[in-house]
């Protein structure tokens, strides 16, 4: 397996090429460009012949990632869809939107760039879906039983395509008019066009999956209900509850959640008909929070023809080299230059905003401080007050956990001490015959961490209807072990 001189042969490490910025900042197409098939090739030859490949430690799907690495250096692309498939149902997905913690553990990043992993899985999928190789998978014989899946994220996509695949009858339902939850209404085109998405939903459909949108569980149609009605529910409506900043002036017209800004601009890239659509066009865009949501907002605001645009963060900024004390083969929090960053706008940290300012209701300014460290807790520094004009501010400060209102009143479900739902070993809630996968349960995560546990409770739920399961199951609920099955 791989060449064994393929790290020493080619040293540096070369990413996908991105579309010039005068020219992607016109569109909402994808930023990356595919790789040279011969670059490509050497890239994947990097990876190490090592002991132990740390970077299945890295990666909560446990990806076969030598062996994928070592077919794509052989030009075997049908084979390496095939060990790629193994763990992952969509690295279409992963391949663009995950931050690859994979690569943070790569044995080659001890002392050299890591290997390109996230851009030799993403050509992987590529080729096998312009290829025709990624067919339905239908199972073999009907079982006879029921699985209501709620929620069509990453989560619950990949569940239920496990568990139909192992004959169970699954019907997905959706809140919103198209399925994919934030991978449709809150991922930018930019980031990942939404053709990715429903060819991917197409072979669900072949295979037998049923989707049921427009339809929001606890309103439309009860828990309790939706309980009687299969044999068993699987929670995985995501942590969609977003962090608020009650300040002074939280009322004014013009301060707005970053999701709500991006799902109206997914829906008009789409070809919907947005009212009142929340535009940053001529305007001044300040964003709050330095992370991946609010990077999105700095690249829409960009293909919307924004006038300025200043990104806020409250805390230090993250070092370019790996910490001291995070040490390989740790995932490590570092100065990330995005593809919306190369764009324009202004980063600024150690800035935390004291109030909104406006004028008859409206938005004009914001008044921020530098931040200090006291005992431990980040506060504005008395004295460095100023005022920053601002037309437009977009709270990117991250989300506290699922929609549970309903669900505890209809079904008494328990909640954790951060309003997560509680599950057991094997992901079951306090209910009977209820699950919960993905950030329902473990709070706001990685997409790699909503595909695995989404495996990993489809072999959960095939067990208890079952008695046994063939199904694997990567992960176990954060802090619980789970049992073989």
């Amino acid at each position: 397996m791989a060449n064994p001189r393929g790290f020493l042969d080619v040293r540096n490490r070369q990413t996908q090429p991105r579309r010039p910025v005068p020219v992607r900042i016109m569109d909402w197409k994808e930023v990356y460009e595919a790789q040279e098939k011969g670059v490509l090739k050497s890239q994947a030859g990097r990876c190490m012949d090592c002991g132990v490949p740390f970077c299945h430690q890295g990666c909560p799907l446990g990806n076969l990632i030598p062996e994928w690495n070592d077919l794509v250096r052989r030009d075997k692309g049908e084979e390496a869809i095939e060990r790629l498939h193994a763990t992952n149902n969509f690295p279409e997905f992963t391949g663009r939107l995950c931050p690859a913690p994979c690569e943070s553990s790569c044995v080659l990043g001890i002392n050299q760039p890591a290997v390109t992993i996230k851009q030799v899985e993403v050509s992987i999928i590529d080729e096998a879906f312009d290829n025709d190789w990624v067919k339905p998978l239908p199972p073999a014989r009907l079982t006879g039983r029921t699985v209501a899946v709620v929620g069509s994220g990453p989560a619950g996509l990949a569940a239920a395509q496990q568990l139909t695949r192992v004959g169970h009858t699954v019907a997905v339902y959706e809140r919103d008019d198209r399925i994919g939850g934030l991978l449709r209404y809150g991922i930018p085109d930019f980031k990942m066009e939404k053709e990715h998405l429903d060819r991917r939903l197409e072979q669900m459909r072949a295979e037998g999956t049923r989707f049921r949108t427009g339809v929001e569980i606890g309103k439309d149609v009860s828990w309790e209900q939706l309980r009687r009605r299969y044999d068993t529910v699987l929670i995985a409506t995501g942590a969609t509850v977003p962090r608020d900043l009650p300040i002074p002036g939280r009322e004014l017209s013009g301060v707005h959640f970053a999701m709500d800004y991006l799902v109206q601009a997914n829906r008009v890239v789409a070809g919907d008909a947005v009212e009142n659509q929340i535009d940053a066009q001529g305007k001044h865009v300040i964003i709050l929070g330095g992370g991946d949501t609010g990077a999105d907002c700095l690249g829409t605001a960009h293909r919307q023809q924004a006038a300025s645009v200043t990104t806020l963060a409250i805390g230090q900024q993250p070092p370019a080299e790996r910490p001291a004390h995070q040490p390989w083969p740790m995932f490590p929090t570092l100065f990330e230059v995005a593809s919306a960053h190369e764009e324009g706008g202004e980063r600024t940290y150690l800035a935390s905003t004291v109030e909104f300012i406006g004028k008859d209701g409206v938005l004009t300014g914001l008044r921020i401080a530098e931040t200090e460290y006291v005992d431990g807790k980040r506060l504005p520094k008395p004295g460095t007050e100023r005022e920053i004009p601002a037309d437009l501010v977009f709270l990117s400060l991250g989300f506290t956990g699922p929609e549970t209102v309903q669900l505890s009143e209809q079904l008494d479900t328990e909640l954790d001490a951060r309003g997560n739902v509680v599950r057991d070993g094997y992901y079951m809630t306090n209910t009977e015959g209820v699950f919960v996968a993905g950030d329902a349960g473990r709070g706001q995560s990685l997409i790699v961490w909503a595909i695995a546990e989404g495996r990993a409770s489809a072999a959960a739920v095939d067990k208890y209807l079952s008695g046994s399961t063939i199904l694997p199951a990567p992960v176990a609920p954060s802090d619980v072990a789970i049992a073989p099955l």
